[in-house]
């Protein structure tokens, strides 16, 4: 049977005809995938993922494509996804990593290691530098302005916004703002 032929049997219920048309293409999809992936315990675990996308999705299949060319735009989907997911997760645990080693170091130095420094340790960067720098060693929102490069509106917003965060994280938003 053709493809096209297999595939409308298969949009009709025709087990035996998706059955054909897995086979006939699993192997070009694997191969595909070991090259991007460059290790075929991964493209192996790539292509049941999107043969089981495949499925999920064969209703939308239109057929302006071949249907290796399909597989291969779900795979490719699905490999770039799980890449975006693996990176954030390895930055995650680079921070997480940094963060600890910090906390350690501090207090193995008896320096003091509170609450507030572990919520702030959870805001972004940008944000959390400019609360540091205004409520630990007191600068004006124009020095930090200057120090940062932005205006001292935009530190001002940063540290509004960031102490909120902070705040409703610790649960504290009935305490003033210094």
């Amino acid at each position: 049977m053709e493809e096209n032929e297999l595939i409308k049997s298969a949009k009709r219920g025709d087990e035996r005809a998706f059955a054909m048309l897995f086979q006939k293409n699993y192997p070009f999809l694997v191969k595909y995938l070991i090259k991007v992936t460059m290790n075929p315990d991964t493209a192996e675990d790539l292509a049941q993922e999107t043969m089981g996308r495949c499925i999920e999705k064969f209703h939308l299949f239109e057929g302006k494509s071949k249907f290796s060319t399909w597989l291969i735009s779900i795979a490719t989907h699905i490999y770039i996804d799980q890449q975006r997911k693996y990176k954030r997760e390895k930055s995650w645990q680079q921070e997480e990593e940094v963060f600890r080693k910090l906390k350690w170091h501090m207090e193995s130095r008896n320096e003091e290691w509170n609450d507030t420094l572990s919520a702030l340790g959870n805001l972004a960067e940008d944000v959390r530098m400019p609360i540091i720098l205004k409520h630990y060693y007191g600068y004006s929102y124009e020095e930090i302005g200057e120090m940062m490069n932005l205006s001292s509106g935009t530190i001002k917003s940063r540290v509004h916004n960031g102490i909120k965060a902070v705040r409703k994280e610790l649960k504290l938003n009935d305490v003033e703002e210094s």
